[in-house]
């Protein structure tokens, strides 16, 4: 079934605001649990997804890519503000901080694996054919999410991870690259890179996946 540009919208709005929402979320109570308090401070430890939504990234851009056919879905939400100097263990702890937003897309993604069965069960209702399309929207904008986001680029969560891993002399020549983080992701994305990159990335979650469908 083709669906319309409002069909899109409609499906796809849910699952998206779900997917950013606790994804930034989860690097805020991460944080806070080990220590940096900023993210509650401010306002960003909550499922408020007005608090964490950035117009162009989170609304204009995989508004474009919906648009573009066969477009590859990208975005991004507002980043949580932590200071990783107040975590308790500033390494160790950044990782899982850092770690903790791709955790999140992977457990939405789990459950709205579930969510795709369950409407699969229902045979024959008014809400299955909605249900499937948005758990399918579902699964697919947080697999992109996780995967994306580990890519060992700052100021990507991969790329945190990466630093946090590192010697502190190599760490510290990964960090300059932050400032460049996004014109390199932009540029890798206008060139079909990016997708080459991410395509079996993305197929080896898709098959952990399965295994719970």
């Amino acid at each position: 079934m083709e669906l319309n540009l409002i069909q899109q919208i409609a499906i796809w709005t849910l699952p998206v605001l779900f997917a950013i929402t606790l994804h930034e979320a989860a690097h805020a109570y991460a944080a806070k649990h080990f220590g940096d308090p900023t993210a509650f401070l401010m306002g960003r430890m909550t499922l408020n997804p007005l608090k964490h939504i950035d117009p162009i990234g989170t609304v204009l851009l995989p508004l474009l890519c919906l648009m573009l056919p066969g477009g590859f879905l990208f975005g991004w939400a507002k980043p949580v503000p932590v200071n990783f100097g107040a975590l308790r263990n500033p390494r160790a702890n950044g990782r899982w901080v850092a770690a903790a937003g791709p955790l999140a897309n992977l457990a939405m993604a789990a459950c709205w694996v579930l969510i795709l069965r369950l409407a699969v069960n229902l045979d024959g209702n008014y809400f299955q054919l909605p249900l499937a399309y948005m758990a399918q929207a579902g699964i697919t904008i947080n697999v992109v999410l996780m995967v994306l986001n580990l890519l060992p680029i700052p100021p990507l969560d991969g790329g945190r991870i990466l630093v946090f891993s590192l010697p502190r002399e190599a760490a510290a020549a990964v960090s300059r690259i932050e400032p460049y983080g996004m014109i390199i992701l932009v540029v890798l994305l206008a060139t079909g890179i990016l997708g080459g990159i991410m395509q079996p990335l993305m197929k080896l979650v898709y098959g952990f996946l399965a295994l719970l469908g």
